[in-house]
């Protein structure tokens, strides 16, 4: 009996330390006690695997004595509300469509460090024949004209960087106010653009126009950030949507990223289209106009790679 319970003593150290060498312990800690006020009994994590793919923060996927797995996300020095602007973000989006949305089980509070956000896990599958059409047709369903202003309940981010969310009652001076002139300003503060030149100034005059035509198409609740990076196939083949930036906006703007850093499919954009068609000059201008946006944002976050990206968007935008 003795040497039972050494060695049960001796795999639940092992079990700990190599749980420790994925999480912090005040991680873990947190975490256990989430995922315990989530189904109202005691829950122990015996299992941590580092998971890839995130840019800005670390991730990892939780085995329990619960028979489902568990995701968290964490960043070791604390972000302020980074981690409840997208629990917020989430919920919104698992509240609105019929696409996979990763259940929200706890975040972080104030600036606990390190700071963390707990879903359910869904995991990766292979696509669904009808994968892109499905994607498309509830896109287009979720991007159904609300009642309100332009913006967001409160402010979020786009990565790590803050994203304000007005309101504004005016699309364009919206896209101005809380998108582009925050992110020149901060491209030019760390060195990548020289000054907010002439090109700049030109489409902030131009974007009235530009943008006019179809701001009485109202606010729609938009992903965000919704590139091929955000987006995979669950267990059952269906489109998951994760990692957002969401807010009330022109349904435009997610089209208009899902064309930046790979591309979506092109059932995918006929599907859209056929749900919610396109009003002219999406492609010859608002595109422009709407990549801008996440162009900036990836100059500051990754650098000046992505200038010359930005000025073809600029160049298009002004054509």
């Amino acid at each position: 009996m003795r040497r039972i319970r050494g060695a049960l003593a001796r795999r639940v150290i092992e079990l700990t330390a190599g749980l420790l060498d994925t999480l912090p312990r005040k991680l873990l800690e947190d975490a256990e006690t989430a995922l315990s006020n989530h189904v109202a009994h005691q829950v122990e994590i015996v299992g941590a695997e580092r998971v890839t793919g995130g840019c800005i923060h670390q991730t990892a996927r939780l085995s329990t004595n619960l028979p489902e797995d568990f995701f968290i996300k964490w960043a070791p020095e604390p972000l302020s509300d980074v981690f409840a602007a997208e629990a917020d973000g989430l919920s919104a989006l698992r509240n609105s469509t019929d696409l996979t949305v990763p259940l929200v089980i706890g975040h972080s509070e104030g600036d606990r460090d390190p700071a963390w956000l707990l879903l359910e896990y869904v995991p990766r599958g292979s696509p669904a024949p009808d994968y892109s059409e499905r994607l498309g047709r509830a896109l287009a369903d979720l991007h159904e004209p609300r009642e309100g202003q332009y913006g967001w309940h409160r402010s979020n981010y786009i990565g790590s960087l803050p994203q304000t969310n007005g309101p504004v009652a005016d699309w364009s001076e919206f896209w101005w106010v809380a998108r582009l002139e925050p992110q020149l300003k901060l491209a030019v503060d760390r060195g990548y653009l020289a000054e907010v030149d002439q090109e700049w100034a030109a489409l902030e005059l131009r974007l009235p126009s530009m943008l006019g035509t179809v701001a009485g198409e109202g606010a729609s609740l938009v992903h965000g950030d919704l590139w091929s990076g955000n987006v995979y196939p669950g267990p059952d083949g269906g489109p998951v949507l994760v990692d957002p930036a969401a807010y009330l906006g022109h349904h435009e703007v997610d089209l208009a990223m899902t064309e930046l850093f790979g591309g979506f499919a092109r059932a995918f954009y006929d599907a859209y289209a056929r749900t919610r068609p396109l009003a002219k000059g999406y492609r010859e201008v608002r595109r422009h106009v709407y990549q801008l946006y996440p162009l900036l944002v990836h100059v500051n976050l990754f650098g000046k790679s992505y200038l010359s990206g930005l000025s073809g968007a600029l160049r298009g935008a002004l054509s």
